[in-house]
């Protein structure tokens, strides 16, 4: 079977980034007034020149968003396992070449972190690693996910790229959905910020998505990594092409897209091209147009005041008081995070903020009746 690897070769990243600057406002007038957005289109939303329609392309995004999602915003946390890795990688706190503490949860840990985080309502939850085979692989989860998955209702996954047998038995232990950010879609920037370990391989983690949806996994989650390449225009559009591939491929699958900034941490670098907030507004409504029915999601590495502000117009689904370490809800020790979260409000008041601008939080993904139950 084909995956998106043969896409991708088909992909020049020069000719869409020209195209994409070449686009005018009579070309962003018509993908606004277009019935159906398709690639042309998405490239005029994602264009400089679409900046000057930021007000009705959000106006359109909020309407497509209501009518698709009712006035719902979904809670997620992350749950950060352990902060061990085996890549050195430019941008991560966890860089195996950074001299930071490392920690592992065993299972007391876990479940401590696990009471923490429902206390705090939650019911959707992702589990988050760095990426070492040995120590967090799968003989790690094969311990732990049996014994996480009955206290949330619904369990996702960011680790390490997997063998498609792998995700299929994971899959029968609990696992309904797994977020894999391919960072940037040009290999020679993705060459210049994975110095050492198993993420050199592009291709590998290229094609994770495609041994996610042969595997049959709920939900897959996209998403590039902005500020990584030097054009994060063409990031987004590659991503677009990406989700494309995926839905005709593996419609039975749910997709979500994320669209994180890099955050300052341990060993950071300089962003190679700067998306502003309007800038990632225009993305985030630009996917909506795109993509009515996909999820898209906001982290707390956004600001609190922007996240209040965006959220209502194209946004599904926010995590909120996300500890970036492990054992950060039960004990929190900075010292050990991967990034620094810019909004560190509670849940209760993400949830507040929401409800003022008329949206209702959804804490769970599943009703016992569909098959779901948390203890």
């Amino acid at each position: 079977m084909a995956d998106f690897i043969d896409r991708w070769r088909q992909l020049d990243w020069d000719d869409i980034r020209l195209r994409i600057h070449s686009k005018t406002a009579r070309d962003v007038e018509n993908a606004l007034n277009a019935t159906r957005v398709g690639r042309n289109e998405l490239m005029a939303l994602l264009s400089p020149a679409a900046e000057a329609f930021l007000e009705p392309l959000a106006q359109k995004a909020q309407r497509l968003t209501r009518q698709r999602f009712g006035n719902t915003v979904s809670f997620y946390v992350p749950l950060y396992l352990s902060n061990l890795c085996a890549n050195d990688c430019t941008y991560c706190g966890f860089s195996m070449s950074n001299r930071i503490r490392r920690k592992t949860l065993d299972g007391e840990e876990i479940a401590r972190e696990c009471e923490a985080i429902r206390a705090l309502g939650f019911d959707q939850l992702l589990l988050v690693t760095g990426e070492h085979q040995s120590k967090v692989g799968m003989d790690y989860f094969r311990q732990h996910l049996p014994v996480i998955r009955p206290r949330f209702s619904s369990l996702m996954m960011e680790v390490q790229p997997l063998q498609e047998a792998e995700y299929r038995e994971l899959k029968t232990l609990g696992l309904d959905g797994v977020l894999v950010y391919q960072e940037t879609y040009h290999p020679s920037f993705y060459a210049q910020h994975h110095l050492k370990g198993n993420k050199q391989d592009f291709f590998f983690r290229l094609e994770t998505p495609d041994r996610l949806g042969r595997a049959g996994i709920d939900k897959i989650g996209l998403g590039a990594l902005i500020g990584l390449s030097d054009s994060w225009r063409t990031d987004c559009f590659m991503m677009g092409e990406h989700l494309l591939w995926l839905q005709r491929s593996y419609w039975q699958s749910r997709y979500s897209l994320a669209f994180p900034r890099l955050r300052p941490c341990a060993g950071g670098i300089e962003p190679a091209s700067l998306m502003n907030e309007r800038q990632l507004v225009q993305a985030i409504c630009a996917f909506r147009l795109f993509a009515p029915e996909v999820e898209l999601t906001l982290s707390t590495r956004e600001s609190p005041a922007f996240r209040d502000r965006v959220v209502p117009l194209a946004i599904t689904h926010v995590s909120a008081f996300s500890k970036t370490q492990p054992g950060g809800y039960a004990e929190n020790r900075p010292e050990l995070e991967q990034f620094a979260p810019h909004d560190d409000r509670t849940p209760q008041q993400v949830a507040a903020a929401l409800s003022r601008a008329g949206l209702q939080p959804v804490w769970k993904d599943w009703d016992g009746y569909l098959g779901r139950i948390a203890q």
